[in-house]
C-alpha cells in the first residue's frame, strides 16, 4: 500500500456515527458534497453543490438582523425571509454571528487526517459487529483523490470500507477508489435513458457501463434502487432493471429505498423549489409486489438500506 497523503484536502457537509445502515454492522458515514446528477426526488439537496453553502432556516430566525450588518455583499433579504444566493460568497460571517442558529454553513474542508481521527473514535464498534466507514454524498467519486486516500487510511486500519455511489464518473476515478473498497452500493435509478435524463440530469449510459465494469472487477456489489412513484416504480421499468442484473450474473442483493419527503424542508432552507410535491409514498402492498419480483427471479431483496 503506498503511503497515505495525510493533509489531502476534501469538502464533506456530514459525519454521522453509529449508522446500522449503508453496510454491514455499525459504521460511520461520511457525506461528501458535491454530485454530478440532480436527482429530482433528491433529500439531501445541500449535497448537490460541492461549494459551501449557506442554509436559511426561516422559523428560528428571530430578526435581530445582525447578520445583514456582517453580511459583505447584501445577500441577506430579510424582507422576503431569504438569502440572494447569486450575491451570498458563503463566507460564514452572518453563521458567526447568528445566534438563534437560523443561518448554518453547509460543507467544510477538511483533511484525510481530521476525518480519520473522527473515524477512529468509532473503531471499538467496527471490531465487534463487523461494520466500519462508508463513503456517502452527494458523490465521493466526484472527489475521486480525497476518497481514495480516506479509504486508504480505513483500510490501513482494518476497517471494512464501502462507497454508495451514482457510479457517474470516469473509470480512471471508479478503479482508483475500487482499490480500497470492499462493498460497492450502487444506484439504478431508472433504466429509460431519456426518463433517466428528465429526472436526474443525466443519461444513464455512462452509469450502467460502468456498473458491468465495477461487478466485474469482482467487488461486492449491492444495488440501490430509489422506488418514486410513477417514475421507475412500473412493471416495465423492474422488469428491465432485473433483466439487466441477470445479464451481470455476479449481482445477488437488491434494496428497494421507497421515496419518502423527508428533506422537503430542506430546498426552502437553500432557497430551492422541489418539484416532486405530487409524489406519495409508495403503498406497502406495490412495494411487496415489487420485492415479489426481484425474489422470484433468486435475488435476495430488503426494503430500505
Amino acid at each position: 500500500m503506498s503511503e497515505i497523503m495525510w493533509n489531502k484536502t476534501g469538502i464533506i457537509y456530514d459525519i454521522q456515527r453509529f449508522s446500522l445502515h449503508d453496510g454491514p454492522g455499525i459504521r460511520t458515514i461520511i457525506f461528501f458534497k458535491g454530485c454530478p446528477l440532480r436527482c429530482k426526488w433528491c433529500c439531501n439537496p445541500e449535497s448537490q453543490m460541492k461549494n459551501n453553502q449557506i442554509m436559511y432556516i426561516k422559523n428560528n430566525c428571530i430578526d435581530c438582523r445582525k447578520c445583514i450588518q456582517v453580511c459583505p455583499t447584501g445577500a441577506i433579504d430579510l424582507e422576503n425571509k431569504k438569502i440572494i444566493h447569486t450575491k451570498c460568497i458563503a463566507c460564514g460571517k452572518c453563521v458567526e454571528v447568528c445566534y438563534a442558529n437560523a443561518l448554518q454553513m453547509i460543507g467544510k474542508e477538511i483533511t484525510v487526517k481530521e476525518v480519520f481521527t473522527e473515524i477512529q473514535k468509532d473503531s471499538v464498534y467496527y471490531k465487534h459487529s463487523n461494520g466500519g466507514v462508508t463513503l456517502s454524498g452527494g458523490e465521493a467519486l466526484s472527489q475521486p483523490e480525497f476518497a481514495t486516500e480516506l479509504l486508504k487510511a480505513c483500510k490501513n486500519a482494518g476497517y471494512n470500507t464501502s462507497i454508495e455511489t451514482t457510479s457517474f464518473a470516469s473509470l480512471e476515478s471508479i478503479n482508483k477508489v475500487l482499490e480500497y473498497v470492499d462493498l460497492v452500493l450502487l444506484d439504478i435509478k431508472v433504466m429509460n435513458s431519456k426518463l433517466h435524463k428528465v429526472y436526474t440530469g443525466q443519461s444513464n449510459d455512462l452509469i450502467l457501463n460502468n456498473i458491468k465494469h465495477i461487478v466485474n472487477t469482482g467487488k461486492e456489489v449491492i444495488i440501490r434502487i430509489p422506488l418514486i412513484p410513477s417514475v421507475n416504480d412500473t412493471d416495465e421499468n423492474i422488469s428491465k432493471t432485473i433483466n439487466f442484473m441477470k445479464e451481470l450474473q455476479l449481482i445477488k442483493e437488491v434494496h428497494i429505498l421507497p421515496y419518502h419527503r423527508l428533506g422537503i424542508n430542506k430546498y426552502d432552507y437553500l432557497g430551492y423549489d422541489y418539484l416532486l410535491k405530487d409524489k406519495l409514498t409508495p403503498e406497502e402492498k406495490h412495494i411487496e409486489s415489487i420485492k415479489d419480483m426481484f425474489e422470484k427471479e433468486g435475488f435476495i431483496c430488503k426494503i430500505g438500506g
